[in-house]
């Protein structure tokens, strides 16, 4: 049995291990193969003869599944599986798979890691101090920016599943309210410091907006000129979630009028970014390379699943399949 891993290195750059895998068969790992549809027999030639597939942004397209003869088994290295054709898999009897859920404390720590840069500047001042501007300093000490107290502040969360709550958890922990927008609402969270709200009441009473939410009809361009309109003066938005959520040129207006005091942002509508993008250019707009989700802890537990995944499809009773 041939095992294929396409694009390896993004799970695994070389500080873990493929080798509980090489137990199931002749394993093959390509560090990169594409994450574009332009590359297309590139991407058929590494899976042409293998029985199992292992993909984390390498997209499995129809005309590709159609050719692929023995593949029987895709395992997508992450939550979500829109880079593989689950119809046409379906039709030929491939099983896929996903890895949910193994992510939640690490992607909820980024989100408040994200807010506390915005809130401390620790960067700026570490470059400031190594370059000589505290031992040159006239004063005892120093800042370049306004330092934020979050305590006493409302966090309005869109999206209160795992990840919203955990980030939640975290936020009340500095001593934050929590207002929760959310299409199912488990009461029994609600305490003191945290509450549902519908979407108008969350974003005119957050000082900080962060987004926990899926791409979807409801929730695209949630994040827009209108909404960010009904929004407290001097708001800050944090998403980690999913580039779509925000319609980025009226996010770029609002950072540079003011409205919108700061952004934190790991995900972009375009992966990886495009120099063309509005934010790049944005006052008061941190962006980082889409890494809430690469702890050194969520990725062993990727590999870990993966395996699992593999192991109960050999078995026959396979698990996280999300083509039932």
């Amino acid at each position: 049995m041939k095992i294929v891993v396409l694009d390896g290195y993004t799970i695994n750059p070389g500080d873990l291990s493929w080798k509980q895998f090489e137990r199931y068969g002749e394993l093959v790992v390509y560090d990169r193969t594409a994450f574009d549809r332009n590359h297309d027999d590139l991407i058929l030639s590494r899976v042409i003869d293998a029985d199992i597939v292992f993909t984390n942004k390498t997209p499995l397209p129809g005309n590709v599944l159609e050719k692929a003869e023995k593949l029987k088994f895709i395992c997508v290295l992450a939550t979500g599986y829109d880079v593989v054709d689950v119809k046409t898999a379906t039709k030929k009897g491939i099983v896929v798979t996903n890895i949910p859920s193994y992510g939640t404390a690490t992607v909820a720590q980024m989100a408040i890691a994200l807010l506390l840069e915005i809130c401390h500047h620790v960067g700026i001042h570490n470059e400031s101090v190594h370059k000589g501007n505290w031992a040159n300093c006239p004063d005892w000490c120093y800042w370049h920016h306004p330092i934020i107290e979050l305590a006493g502040k409302t966090m309005g969360i869109i999206g209160y599943g795992r990840i919203g709550q955990a980030t939640g958890r975290i936020a009340q922990a500095m001593g934050m309210n929590i207002l929760a927008y959310n299409p199912s609402k488990d009461k029994s969270l609600e305490s003191e410091t945290m509450r549902y709200a519908e979407l108008d009441e969350l974003l005119a009473s957050s000082d900080v907006i962060t987004l926990h939410c899926p791409s979807n009809e409801q929730t695209k361009g949630i994040i827009n000129k209108s909404n960010i309109a009904k929004m407290k003066d001097g708001v800050i938005i944090i998403n980690n979630s999913r580039g779509a959520l925000i319609v980025e040129e009226d996010l770029a207006e609002a950072l540079n009028s003011g409205k919108v005091a700061a952004a934190a942002l790991d995900v972009v509508s375009s992966e990886p970014i495009k120099e063309s993008n509005p934010l790049l250019k944005a006052k008061n707009c941190i962006i980082t390379p889409h890494i809430s989700w690469a702890s050194n802890e969520a990725r062993q537990r990727i590999m870990d699943m993966a395996e699992d995944n593999l192991k109960h499809y050999l078995s026959g009773n396979p698990i996280n399949v999300v083509n039932k």
